[in-house]
């Protein structure tokens, strides 16, 4: 069983094109439902930014592959992650 703290230690790559996305900030979930619905990774250029909204990578659950020991293997078009905080 995964914690989340071990989540936010993996590195995600996307095995479509080889690309590193960024580590695990948090997480959407569905409530009523009681899953997750996508794993949230800040941009690099975003990261340390408090004074703005922060944009984000939202990486839908159905797209992970393989949860290993270091890294999080995900099959996803990339132009279709980016959604700003609100």
């Amino acid at each position: 069983m995964e914690k989340f703290s071990d989540l936010q230690e993996k590195e995600v790559i996307n095995i479509c094109d080889g690309s590193r996305l960024g580590y695990v900030s948090d997480l959407e979930l569905e409530l009523p439902a009681g899953r997750i619905v996508s794993l949230l990774i800040p941009t690099e250029s975003e990261r340390w930014n408090f004074f703005c909204r922060q944009k984000m990578l939202y990486v839908p659950w159905r797209c992970i592959k393989r949860i290993g020991e270091d890294i999080i293997l995900v099959e996803v078009d990339a132009d279709a992650l980016y959604r700003e905080e609100e």
